[in-house]
């Protein structure tokens, strides 16, 4: 596994919000995570694949306005923009498979959310996230971290176990 997990950025969201409805498509309606972002008690973070990225649509350069004359006639035959900067390298940005949020509010933190997108489970990206938001938590001196689970889910009821 080749995966690292940093803060999440605004340019996350996207694919934050698609993971969020893949892992829990019936329950709440989608989390604003723009909003989240500003939040001071809300802390998010993501797993990205450093093996891995998400292309992006590329944007054009914008054309300079050549006066007439000898000087643009030069640039157009050597396609100036090619040669001097002004193209544009292919965007691409870290390709997330899983995040994790909690909020702290006197001393607790509570996470709100842990999700891997479901092709990158059972290969310890959520067990990254989890130890990775208690390690958070602590360095913003919250003395205990909560969570509530679904019944139904075993898988991250045994995770959780596994770290009291």
């Amino acid at each position: 596994m080749a995966c690292y997990v940093r803060l999440m950025h605004r340019e996350d969201v996207a694919q934050v919000t698609e993971i969020d409805r893949e892992a829990f498509p019936a329950l709440w309606p989608p989390i604003n995570y723009e909003r989240e972002l500003t939040n001071q008690l809300a802390h998010y973070i993501v797993a990205c694949d450093e093996r891995e990225r998400v292309e992006e649509p590329e944007l054009e350069a914008p054309l300079e306005k050549d006066p007439p004359g000898l000087g643009s006639r030069v640039r157009r035959l050597f396609n100036y923009n090619r040669f001097f900067g002004y193209e544009l390298p292919k965007s691409g940005k870290q390709y997330i498979t899983g995040f994790a949020g909690f909020w702290i509010m006197a001393g607790e933190a509570h996470i709100t959310s842990i999700a891997v997108r479901e092709l990158r489970r059972r290969q310890g990206i959520g067990e990254l996230l989890l130890i990775s938001v208690i390690t958070l938590a602590a360095e913003l001196n919250a003395r205990i971290v909560t969570l509530e689970v679904r019944v139904s889910n075993t898988v991250a009821q045994s995770l959780y176990y596994k770290y009291g």
